[in-house]
């Protein structure tokens, strides 16, 4: 256990123009700890990973780490010209430079100098870090030629060397942004188990219930709380999501309570006012002046009861983004596809239909050509042998999000995306350059949907989205009346439609095996 490992935020704050995004976080995180950060999209998880790698300046606060980092962003920028090589290399840099230090110290013998070069080498495992990263490259099916361009490979395939290259180079501090995007069944348990084996810190942001549920020790959660302050919450995410409901609750209660608290004395100021300004009229005698003492010190008292409920009063709970489908509409048969072959990537032995209301769970690890069924089914892609028929709108999501105007607003490419519930307020007019990765996702899926498509092909629907959208979007898939196929390694929506017709790829050049229900 590398105790003196830890990760630690003061008062960590950080906005742009609209207003903060990272808003006065105090978290300590130490060696052994697994901390999952969930929000909705937009609400900062990206920013505070960043903030927390010092990859972002915070408007005021600071953070303090003891201990190496690794950061693993969910889109991996790279240099032209760059190598499978070049990454590893990279992430293999240190544990080569302690074995040299190492050496160096002991030709000549220095004690003191290769005392402290031991230790690190050490610390780090630098003797098993070629291994690891062969283990890790394998484990995550990115075993590439080091000579192999970045260029020349997917973006899951680079996302999965880059991942590869990081868990092998075993930093102190794991900090993790949608990590599981791009990964088959196969990897997701290796990146579980190395998660859950990690002696130092690990943050990481996902949409993956189960990864929360399997690998983290706390939740922090961004969402607004009664108190306006961030929390954690301990138990897994099956816990918390109760555990929210509940507070949600209690929050509605407690500020319709107070609201009509409020109401009811504010009403007794006001009368109370009214009836001395207009009607009381000090008497002769002091018995009567003074009844009309204790009316004025009642609308005092009553006054200063409504002062200290106001300064105590908690603001009302902002309305949750609620995913709200259209209603679509099919009938009849809407797809039929013959066997097919996409030469190196498919190949589709049985036919497909999709009637209305049909549901459809296509599995497989990666490589076996999932990704370009969907393509070929949705008429994007032209096989080398075998036909697609549509009798009916078709629509794709894709597993990357794209735009041809990134300067267009939200509200210009889709005006349903607010009556949709996916977004809302300034997001709406913002370009879509502005939005974060998961609000590009929402509003991709909001104009798939205000097309009124009769068939729905998604292809890795859960990358990006916040958990919460994933639930809804589940519920929607399991009543529409549209034809649905669905491509997926996430393991809770692989249990939510194990009901569902299934087709397993296991690689482009083996045949796929239909079941019912079979995941």
């Amino acid at each position: 256990m590398r105790s003196h490992v830890h990760l630690t935020t003061q008062d960590l704050t950080k906005g742009y123009e609209a207003g903060p995004v990272v808003d006065g976080i105090s978290l300590t995180v130490s060696a052994g700890q697994r901390l999952g950060i969930i929000g909705e999209n937009g609400r900062g998880k990206t920013t505070l990973l960043r903030l927390l790698a010092e990859d972002l300046i915070p408007d005021q606060g600071t953070v303090t780490r003891h201990g190496s980092l690794s950061l693993v962003q969910q889109e991996m920028p790279f240099n032209e010209g760059e190598t499978v090589g070049d990454l590893l290399s990279e992430a293999l840099h240190e544990s080569r430079r302690a074995l040299s230090e190492l050496d160096s110290a002991a030709e000549p013998f220095d004690e003191q100098r290769y005392a402290a070069a031991l230790a690190h080498a050490e610390d780090i495992e630098a003797w098993d870090a070629e291994r690891r990263a062969d283990i890790a490259l394998k484990a995550l099916d990115a075993d590439h030629d080091r000579s192999t361009g970045l260029a020349r490979l997917s973006v899951g395939q680079r996302y999965r060397v880059r991942l590869a290259c990081l868990l092998a180079e075993r930093a102190d501090v794991l900090l993790l942004d949608e990590p599981t995007n791009h990964l088959d069944s196969a990897a997701l348990a290796f990146l579980t188990e190395r998660l859950q084996q990690h002696h130092g810190v690990v943050v990481l942001v996902s949409h993956d219930r189960t990864l929360l549920d399997e690998v983290c020790t706390q939740l922090l959660d961004l969402d607004p709380s009664p108190d306006g302050e961030v929390h954690l919450h301990g138990g897994g995410y099956r816990a918390f999501k109760e555990a929210k409901r509940a507070e949600r609750r209690r929050w509605e209660q407690r500020f319709a309570q107070e609201e009509a608290e409020h109401d009811e004395l504010a009403e007794k100021v006001e009368r109370a006012q009214t009836r001395l300004k207009d009607a009381w009229r000090p008497p002769k005698g002091a018995f009567k002046h003074k009844r009309g003492t204790r009316a004025a010190n009642k609308m005092r008292n009553v006054a200063r009861r409504l002062e200290e409920l106001d300064g105590q009063r908690v603001g009302a709970p902002p309305p949750p983004l609620r995913f709200t489908p259209p209603e679509l509409e099919a009938s009849g048969d809407l797809l039929h596809a013959t066997p097919l072959t996409v030469p190196g990537r498919l190949e589709l032995t049985e036919p497909i239909s999709l009637a209305a209301g049909d549901r459809l769970l296509v599995t497989g690890p990666n490589g076996a050509g999932k990704s370009t069924l969907l393509t070929v089914l949705a008429g994007r892609l032209r096989p080398s042998s075998g036909t697609v028929h549509h009798a009916g709108r078709v629509a794709l999501l894709a597993q990357e999000s794209s735009f041809e105007n990134e300067d267009a607003t939200a509200a210009r490419l889709c005006p349903r995306v607010e009556e949709l519930g996916l977004l809302r307020g300034r997001d709406v007019t913002r370009p879509v350059s502005r939005l974060s990765t998961g609000q590009r996702r929402r509003l991709e899926l909001a104009i798939l949907l205000s097309g009124g498509p009769h068939v729905l092909l998604l292809d890795e629907p859960t990358n990006h989205l916040s958990i919460a959208l994933v639930d809804e979007l589940t519920e929607a898939l399991q009543r529409t009346p549209a034809a649905v196929a669905v491509a997926t390694h996430d393991r809770q929506m692989r249990t939510d439609f194990a009901s569902w017709r299934s087709l397993t790829l296991n690689s482009s050049s083996r045949s796929p095996e239909f079941s019912v229900g079979s995941e």
